[in-house]
């Protein structure tokens, strides 16, 4: 990993020694792989706070157990056996205001947390607009104001996406002037009919392509706004797909996008599907996307006071440099059944 005491820099494994943690969003695809990675990459990490709501009858505590018993985290439990007592169950919901935190576990949190990592929205594209901005850019709003008061914080890092601009022909990095200012539009939504409201939402998004990547726009927008003095970093993945490398190669957890097509592709349930050969799948390993962050989170803090912009933003896709395209899937079907 970059860095080391030598040259006066903490490496990796050494800044995030010792750290307080809060992560949103661990239970999902995204974030069990950066939560395991974490905790097998730096083992002197000390604790790990995860904002997670009550489910389907699960308390907290039983949905993290759940979860951390899953093959993901084989190898982790190999290599440390105790790895479960750093994480600590938050009774949290991001659609509650406040985020649904009791008191006592605000304060907690204010007095601890060394890093902030959040990974929880909706990426459902047809989500309705009133939903979609709670989770999207309000909670993003609240989790902010809640950072800004930690006494100890030394990064945020906000997941967005590469297609929160995709109706840009290209995408920097750097935050661009969201399409509607988000306090008023959180403002209006407030007091509209859900029927109105649905009514108008094609027009609201505009030249965006559904409610996903529109709302995610919005909370870019909201993180620099909102972020003040805090050292902040945005990482924007383009389709999150399997892992390649770690903790092993081809883990999933879903059948959602493009991981469906390839799981139907190779079982040969799907031989024919309407599109363009040529066009790109910008597809990214989750391990990618996972090592990207922690290191994007690093930079910004140990480099706080030479940082050029308050908002250190990162394009995690392929783009141009190894584009995948569509027309591969049946290729690379092909090639694996010659070499079965």
């Amino acid at each position: 990993m970059p860095g080391s005491q030598s040259s006066g820099v903490p490496s990796v494994m050494e800044f995030y020694a010792g750290k307080q943690v809060l992560l949103t969003g661990g239970t999902g695809f995204l974030g069990k792989v950066l939560l395991e990675k974490l905790l097998r990459s730096c083992p002197d990490v000390k604790t790990v706070y995860l904002l997670v709501r009550s489910k389907a009858g699960q308390m907290p505590l039983e949905r993290v157990q759940d979860m951390t018993r899953c093959k993901l985290f084989d190898r982790l439990r190999e290599e440390q056996a105790d790895f479960a007592d750093k994480i600590v169950p938050v009774a949290s919901d991001l659609m509650q205001p406040d985020l649904g935190l009791s008191a006592s576990d605000t304060e907690h949190l204010l007095s601890s947390v060394n890093i902030v990592i959040h990974c929880a929205a909706t990426i459902r594209f047809d989500e309705p607009l009133k939903f979609a901005l709670q989770l999207n850019v309000v909670a993003t709003r609240t989790l902010l104001g809640i950072a800004r008061r930690m006494s100890n914080l030394e990064v945020f890092i906000h997941t967005s996406t590469a297609y929160s601009n995709c109706n840009r022909r290209y995408i920097e990095e750097t935050v661009y002037a969201p399409p509607v200012e988000p306090m008023k539009l959180l403002d209006t939504v407030q007091w509209l009919e859900e029927g109105i409201l649905e009514d108008i939402t094609p027009r609201l998004i505009g030249d965006q392509p559904n409610t996903y990547t529109y709302t995610k726009a919005l909370a870019e927008a909201v993180v620099q706004q909102e972020c003040c003095n805090m050292n902040v970093v945005i990482i924007r993945p383009s389709i999150v797909g399997a892992s390649w490398k770690e903790p092993f190669p081809g883990w999933i957890d879903n059948f959602n996008g493009p991981s469906g097509l390839f799981i139907a592709a190779g079982k040969g349930i799907l031989r024919t599907m309407r599109a363009s050969n040529d066009a790109v799948a910008d597809l990214v390993p989750v391990d990618v996307v996972v090592n990207v962050m922690l290191a994007a989170g690093w930079y910004t803090a140990v480099n706080r006071y030479n940082r050029p912009r308050n908002v250190m933003i990162y394009n995690c896709t392929t783009g141009g440099i190894n584009p995948f395209h569509w027309g591969e899937v049946g290729k690379s079907k092909s090639t694996n059944s010659q070499q079965l």
